[in-house]
């Protein structure tokens, strides 16, 4: 009788090996083929050194493995009845293009899993210890994509504290549009690159100095938090925040 394979996607977080969760080793140590994203931390081959290993990253504007091709990748796999590990960088669900593989494997009757991961918006802030959340100022969190599908730079005034994503070669647009939408140039923003791995950087800036951060953070991967959860912590964080307010979005009562 053939054995049922099966995928497994994992999120292994957003840089160095050790915060993929522990549930997330286990699944890997499990797998006889891996299908891996470009930012993953080779480190963690220690889990499956006995999986094939597949590199199917995606790196920015460079070389990329088609999304069509990935999907009938992980149904080649487990119709041949392997356990499948679809590893992703930071957390599966969060701009990892998650929905179109678990479409093709149910359009495939493909049994999966999805095991969470720590995404690079939490790894930034723990890394410059500033909470994404202030209890009275800072209630709501939104995680953005800086580009659209169509290439397409965007922001907008959503929450309290705006994590932006994929917006590394773009800061001083960012910033632009960032007044556009209605947040005021004194705004507190923090740019962490390489969150999660030893060698992360971060900045503090306010919306009308961002661009002051792309020559700092050039060619590494970054994520950049607006608002509230940006704010440095202190004494005086909170006062600034709310003369940083006037015009931003307000909190839900």
């Amino acid at each position: 009788m053939n054995r049922t394979g099966r995928v497994v996607f994992v999120g292994a977080g957003p840089g160095a090996s050790d915060l993929i969760t522990v549930r997330g080793a286990q699944r890997l140590a499990e797998a006889e083929v891996v299908l891996f994203d470009a930012l993953t931390d080779p480190a963690l081959r220690q889990f499956a050194p006995q999986a094939k290993w597949i590199d199917v990253g995606k790196r920015g504007f460079g070389r990329a493995t088609g999304q069509t091709a990935i999907d009938a990748l992980l149904v080649q796999h487990a119709r041949a009845g392997r356990q499948v590990v679809r590893l992703k960088g930071g957390d599966p669900g969060v701009f990892g293009r998650l929905e179109e593989e678990l479409q093709a494997l149910a359009a495939a009757g493909v049994e999966c899993e999805v095991v969470p991961g720590v995404t690079a918006a939490l790894a930034a802030a723990a890394e410059m210890k500033r909470p994404l959340t202030r209890r009275g100022h800072g209630r709501s969190v939104s995680l953005t994509t800086a580009m659209t599908q169509q290439g397409r730079l965007q922001a907008g005034a959503h929450a309290d504290t705006e994590v932006f994503y994929m917006a590394g070669r773009q800061l001083g647009a960012l910033g632009r549009a960032l007044r556009r939408s209605g947040w005021p140039a004194e705004t507190p923003v923090l740019v962490v690159s390489r969150a999660g791995w030893p060698d992360a950087l971060g900045s503090g800036h306010t919306v009308a100095a961002l661009a002051e951060a792309a020559v700092l953070h050039a060619g590494r991967p970054a994520v950049v938090t607006v608002g509230a959860g940006a704010l440095a912590i202190g004494p005086h964080a909170h006062h600034k925040l709310e003369r940083a307010q006037v015009g931003a979005p307000a909190s839900t009562p």
